[in-house]
């Protein structure tokens, strides 16, 4: 019987998605070193990142089923990750520049300490052709600092695009559809009971 959903982040955007979505929730910091987690390719990476994330908050919080989300970025076979400082995100940003790339949105549910969900959606991302002087003004709005690709779609960032394909939640970081279907498919329904207890379903 869970009690209650945890969010294994502290992240604003995706707080905001899901209390958009009428989703109630307690938001807990994991303490997982993402960076120590590296697979055989970026979407793997992401969805193995958000599962790290939500077992290592319900190991904590035991009577909660715990969300945990993760987003890798690729372009042409290479994954970025999080610029270390303004330089590193004008080098990053120059390379996206005129090109699709893909953001990885990994998601993972657990219950006492086991996964007991998980997914990653793919989004592909136009970026159009900037030039230095659109970087820089947009560098200049500290956007680029703690997010994969070093800009934030969901603000300024949008002005940097052609086209985006997919759902929108996922280029975020939370792709809702697929975790509310998650969250329904072990059990929790957050439409019709929006607060626990929640029965969950057997796990095979």
């Amino acid at each position: 019987m869970a009690k209650r959903l945890v969010l294994a982040s502290t992240s604003p955007f995706r707080a905001q998605i899901l209390r958009a979505a009428g989703v109630q929730f307690d938001a807990v910091a994991s303490g997982v070193d993402e960076k120590a987690i590296v697979m055989d390719d970026p979407a793997r990476t992401a969805m193995a990142r958000a599962e790290a994330k939500a077992i290592d908050v319900s190991g904590k919080n035991r009577d909660a089923v715990v969300i945990g989300a993760d987003q890798t970025l690729s372009l042409g076979g290479r994954t970025f990750t999080k610029a270390v400082d303004i330089n590193d995100a004008r080098r990053r940003l120059l390379e996206l520049s005129g090109q699709t790339h893909t953001l990885h949105s990994g998601i993972a549910l657990a219950f006492d300490g086991k996964v007991i969900a998980a997914t990653v959606v793919n989004v592909p991302m136009v970026m159009r052709r900037l030039s230095s002087g659109e970087i820089d003004r947009y560098l200049a709005t500290g956007e680029w600092r703690g997010v994969v690709g070093c800009y934030q779609a969901e603000n300024h960032g949008i002005q940097l695009f052609e086209s985006i394909g997919g759902d929108t939640t996922a280029v975020v970081g939370l792709p809702m559809p697929q975790l509310l279907a998650a969250l329904r498919s072990v059990g929790v329904n957050t439409l019709d009971a929006p607060v626990g207890p929640w029965a969950l379903a057997a796990q095979g």
